[in-house]
């Protein structure tokens, strides 16, 4: 394979995870570090480097028209980023004398079990989310969405559930180069009781400044490999401006089952790469 079509090949691959991403929440960048690493037999830490600059590109592409579409919560992200980033330097940190073989088989079974729940969850509506919590009410971290059939009113409740698993999953985010934004939906969607398409729109807009905090440390490592990082990053961003472009048109249902399925694929890549010892 020549250059020019190494170059084709992780654009379209990147175009594909930057779909994934917008419309799910969980980043692009969680499907472009297996893709590169194992088709395209790309070094781990340069595909790390390459997978946090697409999660930028995922935030960049998605976050504009969420916001401009009213489904993005900016004051549950502001909040939220604080556990993240702090998470995310963290993890970058340790990334090198931390090994991932028993995190990436532990974190693949919780996705597996959550990927279960989400398949078993149904539909929520603002009315059947938890009591608001203190803290919540007091950051006032509820908002509204608009439905086809109106404005949707929802409340937040476990805010301080929520805000540590975010710190959990910026660390994920820093020590495998990928968004975590599976974990931040669930956190989210499940603890926090914020409606499904709400998690995933706030999610893809924190999921940037993530990648930032962690993607500037992989940089100073010479980790980032322009010649790599550029495809993937011009690919995602298609990728997720297009999916961005979907969401608001799709039901939850069906994006619960491409949530699931997209979480189990992940969990089973993790699982078969921690055992045999290549993450």
């Amino acid at each position: 394979m020549n250059a020019h079509e190494f170059s084709l090949t992780v654009f379209t691959i990147s175009i594909v995870a930057g779909l994934l991403g917008a419309l799910t929440g969980l980043g692009g960048g969680i499907v472009v570090t297996p893709a590169l690493t194992l088709l395209l037999g790309v070094d781990m830490r340069y595909a790390i480097g390459a997978s946090l600059v697409s999660v930028v590109a995922t935030s960049s592409g998605a976050a504009a028209a969420y916001v401009r579409d009213g489904l993005s919560n900016i004051r549950i992200a502001m909040f939220l980023e604080l556990a993240t980033t702090v998470g995310a330097i963290s993890g970058a940190f340790l990334a090198s004398k931390t090994p991932t073989r028993a995190l990436a088989i532990l974190f693949g079974v919780v996705l597996l079990h959550s990927a279960w729940q989400v398949i078993q969850a149904r539909a929520q509506r603002a009315s059947d989310s938890q009591p608001q919590d203190a803290l919540s009410a007091r950051l006032r971290l509820g908002g509204t969405y608009v439905l086809p059939i109106g404005t949707e009113v929802y409340q937040v409740s476990r805010a301080k559930a929520g805000f540590g698993l975010m710190y959990v999953a910026g660390i994920i985010s820093g020590l495998l180069g990928i968004g975590s934004g599976a974990l931040k939906v669930i956190a989210m969607d499940r603890i926090m009781g914020i409606p499904f398409k709400v998690s995933t729109a706030t999610s893809s807009f924190m999921i940037g400044v993530t990648g930032v905090a962690s993607a500037a440390i992989y940089l100073k490592r010479g980790y980032v490999q322009p010649l790599i990082a550029l495809p993937v990053m011009l690919g995602v961003l298609a990728g997720s401006m297009l999916g961005a472009r979907l969401l608001p048109h799709l039901p939850v249902k069906i994006l619960r089952r491409v949530f699931a399925a997209a979480v189990a694929v992940i969990a089973i890549q993790m699982i078969s790469q921690g055992i045999r010892g290549k993450l």
